[in-house]
């Protein structure tokens, strides 16, 4: 064979060991996947009852259970705020700062994303404290920026300790007040002067659990467009 073709054959192959040694030292990177963070269309933060399994608690599973079909078209998550729902009563604090920073995260990395803020018995004072408590204190760390507040379309509260002292958060809270239900079953005793403790466990049972999905869809649907003149 001519010297010329050999080498020209040689160099072929050596230039196909050389890209094949190369490709094994630095392998071809796989494209790289998206970050972006996945949005729901509605968020619930919610809190559960004392002594409720960890979780939104059987409260918030049945509100959102209910609020889940009435928003069709709409996607929901859930968060549920971490925090002891022990009889140390004092701990719903640690509560409110957990469900402040999670609204503050969702609304940073969320910006179309309707969130409600809930909760249920001493989750419902959880609410409380973040619903009126613009600055720290006694345990709360992490207040609502008052950029955020708008942010929170509706709150639902189910048992609320603060309302058998005639203050619901309807009227404590001249930010989100417009904006609440405050929800006490009839004669609870956590939330009104009755007697009847059943009423107090009974509320996925009772028609509250509806009444509060449907003051939510309210708020987290934009309106019907009005309709054309003729």
């Amino acid at each position: 064979m001519p010297f010329g073709r050999w080498a020209r054959r040689a160099g072929r192959r050596a230039g196909v060991a050389a890209a094949g040694a190369a490709a094994a030292v630095c392998p071809i990177a796989a494209p790289l996947s998206s970050a972006a963070p996945k949005c729901p269309d509605i968020e619930v933060v919610f809190a559960r009852g004392t002594d409720e399994p960890a979780g939104i608690g059987n409260v918030g599973k049945a509100f959102v259970d209910t609020l889940r079909p009435m928003v069709k078209g709409s996607t929901v998550d859930t968060y549920a705020v971490q925090y002891p729902a022990s009889w140390d009563f004092m701990k719903a604090a640690a509560g409110a700062t957990d469900m402040s920073k999670r609204i503050q995260a969702t609304a940073a990395r969320c910006p179309k994303t309707k969130i409600v803020m809930g909760g249920y018995s001493q989750g419902a004072a959880v609410v409380d404290v973040v619903a009126t408590s613009p600055v720290a204190g006694l345990g709360y760390s992490a207040p609502l920026p008052a950029a955020v507040v708008p942010r929170v379309a509706s709150v639902v509260v189910f048992g609320n300790p603060s309302a058998r002292l005639g203050q619901p958060l309807t009227r404590m809270s001249p930010d989100f007040g417009a904006r609440t239900a405050d929800l006490c079953n009839t004669n609870d005793p956590i939330c009104s002067l009755g007697q009847d403790w059943n009423a107090h466990i009974t509320y996925p049972k009772s028609g509250l659990i509806k009444l509060a999905a449907q003051w939510v869809t309210r708020h987290v649907q934009p309106p019907p467009a009005p309709a054309a003149r003729r």
